[in-house]
């Protein structure tokens, strides 16, 4: 990922020196093991955390004669351990190593992201109480329908997000698998006592059958949820991106002093922060096809998927670490305009009211489809004559044959449709 999309933290999980100190403990972890055991000295395992060390730039110049990443990582530690060297690796294959480093480096990953889920959900939290009771219209298909508040709709992305953190938990679990079952997986080299010993040190879990490489199908989970939370990530972007529009202005992202928002208009004040969180989006779930496509592999392996996660494992949790954290500055900063919540409501002359008063007129005796009939002609004439649903509804002699305008006029109450904001509430938030 280039680094305008970066934060420092999550990138360095991903940078050489992690992988080879990830790889450095593993087979070191794996000698300890195997002394334990009997298989190889004592003095040989001390020998590999007392002496090893490894150099990128010389890693790189063995791999570019080896053509093997592992076995140019080997050849160097071997430089600095010594003779005792002959004893790392013992029973081992590439994919151990390579397969319980990925668990290592994505449950890392998974611990970042689900501490920017906590952040977000605080900040998301706490606007919501804010503006528990800050009246505005709910839109269905972009027009109008009945009001709602600012509260419960932010509410609503904080349930979403709650469930993300707990899928990526869960996703964190499972992927946090350790391999060390030698070539095929079936031990023949190698003793389980290793992988058990190694998976404990490395606060992983053994994989019951890794066949050589542990199954993709824990790694199409694990980024089928990063791809979810980008795809709720952009459904909260969208709103706001909505709600910006110049003939709605109901919220809209912080203006900084200073800021610019067009190189020709000065006039603009753009929705940039959540129009780049769309596009941050399509990045992570751009992952989740190629992820999917790696569960299948030829017989006990191949390395057709090894391509494809050296890309999208940097890039898709890169990537979602620093939209989380956008997303959560520009919720925490994002300006909310009541006023003009309540004006757009009341824009429409009343039509929001229009389904209590079809309720309220099947209660007074009238069909359902007779009652229907007569709020929408009415409705339909102050779209296409201006005035308010109530006036017109209180010159129809069929409607206030039913309901008076003494018993009509109550209809057209806000407070009606936030009633139960305080049980929803409780339901997202507890208490």
């Amino acid at each position: 990922m280039i680094p305008r999309y970066s934060r420092p933290e999550m990138t360095r999980i991903w940078e050489p020196e992690n992988k080879f100190r990830i790889w450095f403990e593993i087979e070191a972890h794996a000698c300890d093991a195997q002394a334990a055991l009997g298989v190889i000295p004592k003095e040989a395992a001390k020998a590999v955390w007392e002496r090893g060390k490894w150099e990128i730039e010389r890693i790189d110049e063995i791999e570019r004669e080896t053509k093997h990443d592992v076995i140019a990582f080997l050849t160097n530690l071997a430089e600095h351990v010594g003779p005792e060297a002959r004893f790392v690796h013992q029973g081992m294959t590439s994919s151990d190593v390579l397969d319980t480093t990925l668990a290592v480096q994505l449950k890392q990953a998974a611990e970042l992201l689900l501490a920017d889920l906590s952040a977000l959900l605080a900040t998301l939290e706490r606007r919501a109480r804010e503006h528990k009771d800050t009246i505005t219209i709910g839109r269905s298909h972009g027009i109008h329908a009945e009001p709602t508040t600012f509260g419960l709709k932010l509410a609503g992305h904080y349930a979403a997000f709650e469930r993300a953190r707990q899928r990526l938990e869960w996703a964190r679990d499972e992927i946090a698998t350790c391999a060390i079952s030698g070539a095929v997986g079936t031990f023949a080299n190698i003793d389980p006592f290793v992988e058990r010993w190694v998976a404990e040190k490395m606060g992983l879990h053994p994989e019951p059958v890794s066949t050589q490489v542990i199954p993709r199908d824990r790694h199409a989970l694990f980024f089928s949820v990063l791809g979810v939370i980008a795809s709720s990530i952009e459904n909260l972007a969208v709103e706001i991106r909505h709600l910006q529009r110049t003939e709605v202005r109901e919220a809209e992202e912080y203006f900084s002093p200073g800021q610019k928002g067009s190189s020709a208009m000065p006039h603009k004040r753009n929705p940039v922060l959540s129009e780049n969180l769309t596009g941050l989006a399509r990045i992570v779930r751009a992952a989740v096809v190629p992820a999917l496509e790696n569960v299948a592999l030829w017989h006990e392996r191949d390395i057709s998927h090894s391509s494809v996660e050296r890309v999208l494992a940097p890039d898709a949790t890169i990537a979602l670490d620093f939209a989380l954290a956008r997303l959560n500055g520009m919720m925490d900063r994002l300006v909310v305009y009541p006023e003009r919540m309540l004006a757009n409501l009341e824009s429409m002359g009343g039509l929001v009211f229009s389904q209590r008063v079809l309720l309220e007129l099947t209660q007074a005796g009238m069909s359902r489809e007779g009652a229907y009939q007569a709020v929408q002609r009415n409705a339909m004439k102050v779209w296409s004559e201006g005035g308010s649903l109530l006036d017109h509804l209180s010159a129809d002699p069929e409607v206030v044959s039913h309901l008076p305008v003494d018993k009509l006029t109550p209809l057209f109450d806000l407070g009606y449709h936030t009633k139960h904001v305080d049980t929803v509430f409780r339901r997202v938030f507890g208490g």
